[in-house]
């Protein structure tokens, strides 16, 4: 029995530095390990390990246990509170606990450094696609879960303020997790959230993307254990999970920014120095080079360091704190912060390292600019940029910026309906079918849709219908199919609102029917309808070819289509009913008698004329038809 007891105590204890190291990886002693553990079986041959703590940098590490995996070097840079160890050989090793035993100050600490074992491939990296309908969710403004959270002490924010727009407000994970049901309801198959990571800053932590901790999630919105379980039950719904990472910058609250490795890790200016965020300047062949090296190097905010990803030990970092999210909760995307901002160099370099460790991964860039030509320029296979990218798709502001217009304006020679034309008309610039891209009618950073269209349903309907037909992976931002309003403001605060029904003690519910205005419920049952009528036709929305006709008359008509069946979807703008032009659509739609409307399931024959009411959109589905004659495409 006395073995016994030792025994146990051992594994207690063992256990104990196992869950330090996955929780941050802080150790005994103050010393603290990054990776706090990796994955057996890695593709990949080398690993490089931080060691954390006071003069850690004198010591020396060596490895027991990891047959096949061997140190091939270990550095200092210019802090001595840092130890960088490289190991090799990864790819050999079984999952297993091995040893790093630190030598240090004529004392010996043996610290435990597990390899768990991979996933398999259908449990992570499964890929978001044209077929998905992403969901974004900013954690603290959706629900509150657990209030217990709400309040955690030794963080520098602790305060809850639901009237101020920048204080936090209390929403974590499992409020998330627990309201799974309405968003699978509502045809969600991805969940997109706002970054998770430890943002322990004094003020604005809210928002997620002044990180101080990469291995970490936030404890005001739950654990890393939290995190895992909202990717677990994802993925037995179904559903898919995208995690937002920032290469660009960090918190100045960084556990690694308070004590710099090294001081080439962040550009510097002799004083504060802004990014001018003008990312056309990469493009220009007319820009000076202070204006380019401005938008690279200047700091996103006095609070957000510009990280230097030239510097290779930091660009490790990154690249491998995004492998070990994807492995650690199985995750099938990635949304790429300010893409345009860091070392394009380094963007390169780490989608094609995510990708070839992860292939279906599902990558986006986030390139906010105003023209297609700025948003090709970052896109794998494009016509602009004489350096090869490796970036599969970008989130598309040049088809938001045209719907939003074009819904709103008269028609004219470029305006109105014929603006979204004209921008779709130059896909030819992104090299290859541009499928990969988000398409979205509003997000955390700009105006809410239905401010942007005046408070208008009928126009709401029509955006909505064109976000699930266009080419693309669609992004609904929470909230917007409650009708939420709010013309974005300087940092766009106040289009980040609670979730009615997501904290104890809310007076109204609108995750429930009965919570819901009646313009409430119509948007969300033609959502739905939607939704669903796309998760029945992923083969359509991946691989339907795009066809557009020139609009008339604000009526804009466009097909997806495959050898045997499609869709034509039609827009009409104007105010009064437009009659379809049949000679215009006779010889496209040639073999096929009858359609049905997707949204109502009425059936309308081709061999009679119909019109279609005045600001309304309509989606009809066809079958067999002759392949569409396209001259010309690219």
């Amino acid at each position: 029995m006395k073995d016994n007891r030792a025994v146990r105590k051992w594994e207690f204890r063992f256990i104990v530095v196992l869950l330090l190291l996955v929780h941050g990886g802080v150790l005994g002693q103050g010393l603290r390990i990054d990776p706090p553990h990796w994955y057996a079986g890695m593709s990949g041959d080398s690993l490089q390990l931080i060691l954390c703590g006071k003069g850690v940098g004198q010591g020396r590490v060596r490895l027991e246990g990891a047959d096949g995996v061997k140190i091939t070097n270990q550095k200092i840079l210019s802090s001595p509170d840092y130890l960088f160890v490289d190991l090799e050989g990864i790819h050999r090793i079984k999952p297993q606990t091995c040893t790093l035993q630190l030598e240090l100050g004529g004392k010996t600490q043996r610290i435990p450094y597990t390899f768990h074992a991979r996933r398999t491939a259908e449990q992570t990296g499964r890929g978001v696609d044209a077929s998905d309908l992403v969901y974004l969710i900013m954690p603290d403004r959706f629900a509150n879960g657990d209030t217990t959270n709400d309040r955690v002490a030794g963080m520098q924010q602790t305060e809850i303020d639901r009237t101020n727009d920048i204080a936090r407000h209390g929403g974590d994970l499992k409020g998330i997790i627990e309201r799974l049901d309405y968003l699978q309801e509502l045809g969600a198959t991805t969940l997109w959230l706002n970054p998770v990571q430890e943002n322990d800053q004094p003020r604005e932590s809210y928002h997620g993307y002044a990180i101080t901790d990469h291995y970490r999630i936030d404890p005001r919105l739950g654990t890393n254990q939290d995190y895992l379980a909202l990717a677990d039950s994802l993925k037995k719904r179904g559903m898919k999970l995208v995690m937002d990472v920032i290469h660009n910058h960090w918190g100045d609250r960084h556990h690694l920014n308070k004590n710099l490795p090294d001081s080439s890790w962040l550009h510097r200016w002799p004083a504060f120095t802004r990014t001018s965020y003008r990312a056309s300047t990469q493009i220009d062949p007319y820009a000076s080079s202070a204006d380019a090296q401005l938008m690279k190097t200047g700091w996103f905010d006095t609070h957000m360091p510009d990280l230097n990803q030239e510097d290779p030990v930091l660009a490790r970092y990154l690249i491998q704190n995004n492998i070990w999210w994807v492995e650690y909760a199985g995750l099938d995307g990635l949304r790429l912060d300010t893409y345009a901002y860091p070392n394009e160099e380094f963007v390169n370099c780490c989608v094609a390292e995510l990708t070839r460790v992860f292939p279906l991964l599902g990558l986006v860039g986030v390139v906010w600019v105003h023209t297609v030509a700025e948003s090709a320029y970052w896109v794998k296979g494009n016509r602009l940029n004489p350096r090869p990218q490796a970036l599969p798709g970008v989130t598309d502001f040049p088809v938001y910026r045209a719907i939003m217009a074009g819904l709103q304006e008269a028609e004219g020679w470029d305006e109105g309906m014929r603006r979204i034309y004209y921008t779709l008309a130059q896909d030819g610039l992104y090299g290859s079918f541009p499928v990969n891209h988000y398409i979205f009618l509003d997000n955390h950073d700009v105006s809410r849709v239905y401010a942007s269209l005046n408070g208008d349903l009928d126009r709401m309907k029509m955006a909505h219908a064109m976000l699930m037909t266009l080419r693309g992976i669609p992004q609904l931002y929470y909230g917007s199919e409650l009708l939420m309003g709010n013309h974005a403001g300087l940092g766009a605060t106040n289009v980040r609102q609670d979730m009615p029904g997501g904290w104890p003690g809310d007076q109204v519910n609108a995750f429930k029917r009965d919570g819901r205005t009646r313009d409430q419920n119509e948007m969300v049952d033609y959502i739905r309808r939607l939704a669903l009528w796309r998760q029945k036709n992923g083969r359509l929305m991946k691989e339907g070819q795009l066809l557009q006709l020139v609009p008339e008359n604000n009526l804009y008509i466009y097909f997806r289509q495959l050898p045997d069946r499609g869709i034509m979807v039609v827009v009409n703008a104007a105010q009064k009913a437009a009659n379809m032009p049949l000679d215009r659509l006779a010889e496209l739609l040639n073999g096929v008698q009858a359609m049905k409307e997707v949204t109502t399931e009425s059936q309308q024959l081709l061999n009679e004329p119909w019109a279609i009411p005045g600001k309304s959109a309509r989606i009809y589905e066809y079958q067999k038809i002759t392949q569409l004659n396209q001259p010309g495409r690219p």
